[in-house]
């Protein structure tokens, strides 16, 4: 059985959870379930509520996914 492709998607981080896990809102308006990617973890890359960030998702499972890249923090002032 052929593996499927991972679907990536943008959103933004609205709540940090333990065990680097986080709760991020995708662009179409869906809450996901996200956690850290291994290479992130090993470089130290922090992510706070706030930040955008670039998802991988399964097909078979669209509520989990796996944080690959942490992008511009959303401030406030701007």
């Amino acid at each position: 059985m052929a593996k499927e492709e991972p679907i990536t998607v943008e959103a933004i981080v609205t709540e940090s959870l333990p065990n680097a896990r986080f709760r991020a809102k995708l662009e179409s308006g869906h809450v996901i379930l996200a956690h850290v990617s291994g290479k992130m973890r090993m470089h130290y890359i922090r992510i706070l509520p706030g930040d955008k960030i670039t998802i991988e998702m399964s097909p078979y499972d669209l509520t989990k996914g796996r944080i690959v890249y942490r992008g511009d923090r959303k401030r406030k002032d701007r």
